[in-house]
């Protein structure tokens, strides 16, 4: 069985002291960095744009894993690749062409991401599942840090891998929100390959030893 990823969420970091933060994550056990891209549309905050991003990228030496809450992501995809993402993830319910996005994003040669808020049914995804890299579950809703688990995450989580299984694709599971070490393990256990921590991990008192933590009970 392959390794579950951690994947620290950049939105819970100290913006004053972002470059410290994303060298933590490089010298951590992490894999991936999460991302935020929020418009003050699609979710009701505003978080960092691409300037921020080009700086993130800059330091960052792990995958670059962008998840765009924002309404007509189109617009932007080529930009993000520019950026250096390597994973993009777009929003089932702000795209009117889901597929057509799917191949916009693989064209600029990135994984194509698609994220559900917790309202959005797996069976949605039956007929382009095969093209998706990722399914990102938001297991809180999506908009602001530090909100408390959604314990329907389980049961989605088992379906959507059960689809996935079904129809022979190879696609990821990633949850997002609220992950902590008291859920880190049942979230695998259920099919999880990638975890977000943000505020679990960037507001503990030693950041660095709290993503080993996350690592050593996922062995």
């Amino acid at each position: 069985m392959s390794q579950t990823l951690i994947a620290p969420s950049i939105l819970a970091a100290d913006f004053a002291n972002l470059q410290r933060d994303v060298e933590m994550v490089n010298n951590s056990q992490a894999e991936w960095f999460h991302i935020d891209i929020m418009d003050g549309v699609f979710v009701p905050n505003i978080s960092f744009g691409m300037p921020v991003l080009e700086a993130i990228t800059r330091h960052a030496n792990k995958t670059i894993d962008v998840h765009l809450m924002i309404v007509d992501p189109d617009r932007y995809i080529k930009t993000f690749a520019n950026l250096g993402a390597n994973v993009l993830t777009v929003h089932y319910e702000a795209c009117t062409h889901l597929h057509r996005t799917l191949q916009a994003i693989k064209a600029e040669g990135m994984q194509a991401g698609v994220a559900l808020n917790p309202h959005t049914g797996i069976s949605l995804l039956e007929d382009t599942i095969q093209d998706i890299d990722l399914v990102c579950l938001m297991s809180v809703n999506p908009g602001f840090g530090g909100q408390s688990f959604i314990e329907n995450t389980y049961e989605k989580v088992r379906a959507l891998k059960k689809l996935i299984n079904d129809k022979g694709a190879a696609t990821k599971i990633e949850i997002d929100g609220g992950v902590t070490n008291k859920n880190a393990k049942q979230l695998k256990d259920a099919g999880a390959d990638v975890l977000v921590a943000g505020s679990y991990v960037f507001k503990a008192t030693n950041p660095t030893e709290t993503i080993a933590g996350l690592k050593e009970i996922l062995k």
